[in-house]
């Protein structure tokens, strides 16, 4: 079955849509992507948010308060404010416990509504299953379409586990599942996305839409190798090998690390010039052993080359895509990949799990190269290919621009407009028992 969107490149016709809903309740668009639950979804809800404004609808983003000392209300820009809603308490509370949150958090999201004429809120976006659960309550209550998009999938995840991560429970599989039946749209990011939502959680076809996520061309763009490591401090020469995310078994960053082991015992003469960057911070399951990488590193005799920093601010993001020879993604799965676009966008080739949305994010032998497996020896050869293959790496630097040139925000929220469109005409359509 073939998905593709019905974006043709005019404007969406949703002149009734004068502000959205849109709930984020497991973690912020404020906060800085890479270190606990903050990563590409925050990206995503921001970015859209940003560029849905741009086109004069206000959005509103609910998300829980994890500090006291937040804002209730953060004006971010014109037409963007972040609701803060105190549910549950503000630290300490991981995702399997939210679940326990949820009717506080409703019932606030439903009280700011309260405070306004009837209509405020023209739909409700959701974002991950519990806010789904959330934007399915004000949907019914408030008589709006609810449009949601699942970003990641209990099933999907379960199906292929990295050793040592945790299975999604029952509890979140159900949730999703009464999602899908309660959404009036759902967003996928890829057809492979797509195919699962029908597949494995029934969902039906013509309420499923592809939308690609986009990548902030105008911040992501390529300043150059060696002004890039000049301001990190980089060798001028060298390879360099990037991570970007979060820490954590899903990610994968070990098998990274154990394939620059087996590159390194495959071609020795690197140890005195090779750089390996993990950026990000320890996450989910990662969060129980933070230093587990550090000590990995150690036991693969690798320490001496391999370099651990914070998560970062996104223009010093680019600097680390760009200073990069090859930036590596090797989840076990992703519903997209927003650094592998990320990387591309600064003319940085990619080495990445041919996985999820990633066979999407990455084209394979034109803009990157896709790894069927998760030997630590398929990515080392991988990384060989890259490094010392004559005139490879120069072929797919210029694919990856290209490549990542398709992904703007500006045409994500032109085809998410449609979206929305489609949804208010279902949810009409529904209420007067006619079918579309």
């Amino acid at each position: 079955m073939a998905f593709s969107s019905s974006y043709d490149g005019a404007p969406a016709q949703v002149s009734d849509l004068r502000r959205v809903a849109m709930i984020s309740l497991h973690t912020s668009p404020l906060d800085q992507p890479g270190t606990g639950d903050a990563g590409g979804m925050n990206v995503y809800v921001l970015e859209l948010a940003r560029r849905l404004a741009a086109r004069e609808v206000e959005v509103d983003v609910f998300t829980r308060a994890t500090g006291s000392s937040l804002a209730p209300v953060v004006d971010v820009s014109d037409g963007i404010r972040v609701h803060h809603v105190a549910a549950g308490p503000y630290e300490g509370l991981t995702k399997n416990e939210l679940p326990a949150q949820l009717c506080v958090f409703a019932r606030e999201v439903l009280r700011t509504e309260a405070y306004h004429p009837p209509g405020y809120y023209d739909l409700v976006h959701s974002h991950y299953w519990l806010s789904g659960q959330v934007g399915a309550l004000a949907r019914d209550r408030w008589g709006v379409p609810l449009v949601h998009t699942m970003h990641t999938m209990a099933k999907v995840k379960n199906a292929a586990l990295a050793l040592g991560d945790t299975p999604e429970p029952l509890t979140r599989l159900i949730g999703e599942e009464q999602v899908v039946a309660a959404a009036d749209m759902l967003v996928a990011n890829t057809d492979d996305e797509a195919r699962q939502l029908i597949d494995l959680y029934d969902a039906d076809p013509g309420r499923v839409e592809v939308v690609h996520p986009g990548v902030d061309l105008s911040m992501f763009r390529n300043p150059g190798m060696a002004a890039a490591r000049k301001r990190l401090g980089l060798p001028d020469s060298g390879q360099v090998i990037t991570f970007v995310g979060r820490i954590q078994p899903l990610k994968a960053p070990d098998v990274m690390l154990r394939a620059v082991a087996v590159l390194l015992s495959e071609r020795p003469e690197l140890r005195s010039s090779l750089t390996v960057a993990v950026v990000g911070g320890p996450s989910g399951s990662g969060l129980d052993s933070p230093d587990s990488l550090v000590r990995l590193a150690e036991e693969l005799g690798i320490s001496s080359s391999v370099r651990f920093v914070p998560p970062v601010a996104q223009e010093d993001l680019v600097d680390w895509y760009a200073a990069s020879s090859l930036v590596c993604v090797p989840s076990y799965n992703e519903s997209f990949g927003l650094v592998a676009i990320e990387a591309q966008a600064t003319g940085t080739p990619v080495v990445a799990a041919s996985v999820g949305g990633l066979t999407t994010a990455v084209r394979d032998e034109s803009s990157g190269l896709l790894v069927a497996d998760h030997e630590p020896a398929s990515y080392a050869a991988a990384f060989e290919r890259v490094l010392f293959e004559p005139g490879l790496r120069v072929r797919l630097a210029a694919g990856a621009e290209s490549h990542a040139r398709q992904f703007g925000w500006d045409r994500t929220a032109e085809v998410m407009l449609g979206v929305y469109a489609t949804a208010q005409q279902k949810m009409r359509a529904d209420l007067s028992g006619i079918a579309l």
